[in-house]
């Protein structure tokens, strides 16, 4: 199972990070114990010892090694890939394959490069939601969903048309406003007689 997928650039900033495992300091052990800013301060720790672990590696050598003290040690494994400016680093377990995991990061970054046109760490600061879709697309939940790029490509391509047909998410609300605004709907009775009871209706504000 693949626990987190960080990429960073060649100075350790971060560019996409995901977690699909808290990691805890392994002095406390329990889950629930592990506040949100704690989970935040080990997520970070666990970013910079990662990136210093890969980053200090020769480019002769093979592309994977065991983890962190921080992430689960020889529990785990480090398996990444550095392309130009970036490090695409997959988190996994025992139970995955090093060259399988080396193929589907692959596939992930020719499927950014066919989405973004040669793609660059710009794109991955300015598009930020379109590369996490991307990713949900290939992994999800630590599990790999999709490992053929054209599939990828296809189902990318049809969410941007629905974007572009719907005129983005964004706007929907504002739509749907405009939609009550303009309905045709029947006036509303000022007053209602029944028998000798008069019932006054009070006006109601527009939108």
């Amino acid at each position: 199972m693949i626990k987190a997928i960080l990429i960073f650039n060649n100075h350790g900033k971060p560019r996409l990070i995901r977690f699909y495992q808290y990691f805890l300091n392994m002095q406390l052990q329990i889950k629930h114990l592990c506040t949100n800013k704690m989970a935040e301060d080990m997520q970070q720790q666990i970013i910079r010892e990662t990136f210093h672990l890969v980053s200090k590696r020769d480019d002769n050598v093979c592309n994977f090694l065991e983890g962190g003290s921080l992430i689960g040690g020889s529990d785990y494994k480090l398996i990444y890939r550095h392309y130009a400016t970036l490090y695409f680093v997959f988190c996994v377990d025992s139970s995955e394959s090093e060259l399988g995991i080396l193929d589907l990061i692959q596939v992930f970054v020719e499927t950014l490069d066919k989405c973004f046109e040669n793609v660059c760490e710009l794109d991955l600061i300015f598009h930020m939601d379109k590369v996490h879709y991307i990713l949900q697309e290939v992994v999800m939940g630590g599990m790999v969903l999709e490992t053929n790029m054209n599939e990828i490509v296809a189902q990318v391509e049809l969410q941007n048309r629905m974007e572009k047909s719907e005129g983005g998410l964004s706007g929907a609300p504002a739509r749907a406003v405009s939609a009550v605004k303009n309905m045709n709907l029947p006036e509303i009775p000022r007053n209602i007689n029944i028998g000798d009871i008069n019932i006054k209706v009070p006006s109601l504000s527009p939108f």
